[in-house]
């Protein structure tokens, strides 16, 4: 078990690792590999450090170097040490890939970030996650379709991941919070700018329900090629990415390759041929790189038993509670009703109670979230 002091120097180190030249999170988590106690890179010759896959002969000499040079190294650490200290300005804290709070999956990706800064809580490791991505310039449509996966996706007890940006991203935040849900929000920024929403509408709350997330330091600038890093964390901390629009360019569908890259299961919603919101997703479809889906079910078929088991023991919960909440006549109306849609007559057939004192039975089911009324006088018990 490391001790706090040897955490903190880990910590130390892992960020000052980010600081050379020519090193990138996939050599850093080689470095770990090679060498279980991290501070043997301290002490490590140019003959070892080559022996690291993805190392050679210049960028060992380069490694070594930053170390032994004294003034570099302790110009690296200070500024490390800096940033650890500022987290608390912002209520903060940092986790790297030796900790065992590190997000498993992120873990298993090629290029995993050493550090995370977050603000919040990281959900637990068997919380089963989904990313849902899409373009900043979401249709009525796209909005509509991402408030009722992530309702239906919350109620499965599925944590939601996504990048805090216009459109189908804060769709996705938004809806999820609304339904009482666990999202996280992975920024391309430090977790001190929440750049898309400077007023605060909405991150405060994810912070409360979730966390920001970011590999980017605190009080680093924000550039394009910091998006596609961000982006395959998304993917990278998912079982899964939804893409619910894009069109044919776009973060969505870089999301969605790295996505493929990951081995990570890939879905899209299919929209209209006549909307350029939907090229993307459709396109990914026609390839065969995504699973059209139009449900939850669409999804956590494919996702194995993890996702099937969390979905079925929420649904069951939720159904007993709201069930609980009902009147007698309500419940027994409910009981009548199977899983397909039922016409009023044949409910009033089946429940014995008349069309008109029913009507206003299944109108106050409809206001307790339990019924929803399909065309033509049928009505349907809500699938929770």
């Amino acid at each position: 078990m490391m001790t706090l002091s040897s955490a903190m120097e880990n910590r130390v180190l892992l960020l000052v690792l980010t600081l050379i030249p020519g090193i990138g999170p996939a050599r850093i988590k080689a470095i770990t590999r090679h060498l279980p106690d991290l501070t043997d890179v301290l002490h490590t010759g140019v003959d070892d450090l080559m022996n690291v896959p993805g190392i050679g002969e210049s960028l060992a000499r380069q490694i070594h170097h930053f170390l032994h040079h004294t003034a570099t190294r302790q110009a690296a650490e200070k500024k490390a040490e800096e940033q650890i200290d500022m987290l608390h300005r912002f209520n903060a804290s940092i986790v790297t890939i030796l900790d065992h709070d590190y997000p498993p999956l992120l873990q298993e990706i090629y290029d995993p970030p050493p550090c995370l800064f977050i603000r919040g809580k990281l959900p637990s490791a068997l919380a089963p996650g989904l990313a849902v991505v899409g373009t900043r310039y979401a249709s009525l449509y796209g909005k509509q379709t991402t408030a009722l996966l992530c309702r239906e996706l919350v109620n499965c007890g599925i944590v939601i991941f996504s990048g805090l940006a216009y459109g189908i991203d804060m769709a996705a935040h938004t809806a999820t919070l609304e339904n009482k849900g666990t999202t996280i929000a992975v920024l391309a920024s430090g977790v001190d700018t929440i750049y898309t929403d400077p007023k605060g509408k909405v991150w405060p709350k994810i912070i409360e329900q979730g966390a920001i997330i970011s590999e980017e330091w605190l009080g680093s600038e924000l550039s394009p090629g910091k998006f596609p890093k961000r982006n395959r964390i998304i993917s990278g901390i998912s079982a899964g990415t939804i893409v619910i629009e894009s069109d044919l360019k776009g973060g969505s569908l870089i999301t969605a390759s790295t996505a493929l890259e990951q081995n990570r299961e890939v879905f899209a919603v299919p929209g209209s041929i006549f909307s350029r919101t939907s090229r993307g997703t459709n396109k990914l479809i026609q390839q065969g790189q995504a699973k059209a889906i139009m449900s939850v079910d669409d999804i956590v078929s494919e996702l194995g038993p993890l996702f099937a088991k969390s979905c079925s023991e929420r649904s069951g919960l939720q159904n007993h509670e709201k069930i609980n909440h009902l009147t007698t006549i309500e419940k027994t109306i409910i009981n009548c009703m199977g899983s397909e849609p039922i016409h009023i007559d044949a409910l009033a057939t089946t429940s014995t109670i008349d069309v008109s004192s029913l009507l206003v039975h299944l109108f106050e089911l409809e206001l307790k979230n339990t019924v929803v009324q399909q065309p033509g006088q049928f009505f349907q018990k809500r699938i929770f």
